[in-house]
């Protein structure tokens, strides 16, 4: 056994405490749970990692403490199982970040409303149809070419690949938005779902996976979890969610990505460096606010009195 903070074999048994076994290192003077344990963390990675994936398969935190209760017997709160996800899900969306896809030239982009703390917020998204890979998302409270410009540049810079075909439903915005980003290489189809030539089936049913999560959220507090919620499952599904239409690889095998994280249990097993420091978190997708015009009044110029003739003269 190698110590799980300077690994070191110095490693001796340090007694017991509510069945678990914890071990002291001789040189850097430090204790630590069993072996499949985090350092500071008394819950294995295997039961984290189980958390992490029901979380973003569409189970509710409420959902997922009855199951550790049922199948572990482990009382965990709503807030430590959400913890959980906040701190592994930056770790994935930094890992992942580093890797760049090889896409296909044939992409679908599609747009949806999700609730936001009771307002409504638009979520886009682009897709490419060979490997299924989610390019990118975009959040905003509006519908305009700014936003649909904001996709495809999001797009571009996470590919660097001018797409030969972009299919769309027939929301005018898009026309200017891809023509501005990617000029006249980039050719501009419109289309409906049931549209059998021009159909965006595959986005729709992405929206039909993404709508079901949310709802078992009962829809997102802030901007920062919607943020992180949509980032989180941006990982999720590209590099640890298999898909039946690839063979029951994730796209980013399909895409040529070579991540040595393969699930979330890998997320969580990663080196105590790593997952003790946490950079600050940078969100892949943006949200741009609606502007709003604020008036000012002028304020009245202050009139100074003048005096009269008459009482300077009797002054």
């Amino acid at each position: 056994m190698n110590c799980k903070y300077c690994q070191s074999p110095n490693v001796i048994k340090y007694g017991k405490y509510k069945a678990v076994q914890y071990y002291y290192c001789k040189d850097c003077k430090r204790k630590f749970a069993g072996l499949d344990t985090i350092p500071k963390m008394q819950y294995s990675t295997s039961k984290i990692a189980d958390v992490l994936n029901m979380y973003y398969e569409g189970m509710s935190l409420k959902e997922i403490r009855r199951n550790l209760i049922q199948q572990h017997n482990d009382y965990i709160s709503d807030a430590t199982a959400y913890n959980w996800v906040k701190r592994f899900s930056k770790l994935a969306i930094m890992q992942a970040g580093k890797y760049k896809p090889d896409v296909g030239s044939v992409w679908v982009a599609d747009e949806t409303m999700i609730d936001l703390d009771g307002k409504n917020i638009w979520l886009w998204d682009i897709i490419d149809t060979k490997t299924r890979f989610l390019i990118a998302t975009h959040m905003s409270y509006t519908r305009t070419i700014k936003d649909a410009q904001a996709l495809m540049k999001q797009a571009y810079q996470r590919t660097g690949k001018i797409p030969r075909v972009i299919y769309t439903d027939k929301l005018a915005a898009y026309l200017d938005g891809i023509e501005l980003t990617f000029g006249a290489d980039t050719e501009h189809r419109q289309g409906g779902p049931f549209d059998i030539e021009r159909n965006t089936n595959l986005i729709e049913r992405f929206h039909g996976t993404i709508k079901s999560r949310t709802k078992v959220m009962r829809g997102l507090h802030t901007i920062d979890s919607a943020r992180l919620f949509m980032d989180g499952w941006l990982v999720h599904y590209n590099f640890f969610r298999p898909h039946m239409s690839l063979k029951d690889s994730t796209p980013a095998q399909v895409a040529g990505i070579r991540c040595p994280l393969r699930n979330w249990k890998d997320v969580t097993e990663q080196p105590f460096h790593i997952t003790a420091r946490i950079p600050v978190y940078k969100p892949m997708t943006t949200v741009r606010k609606s502007k709003k015009v604020k008036t000012k009044r002028k304020k009245a110029k202050r009139i100074e009195p003048t005096l009269s003739v008459g009482r300077i003269k009797r002054g």
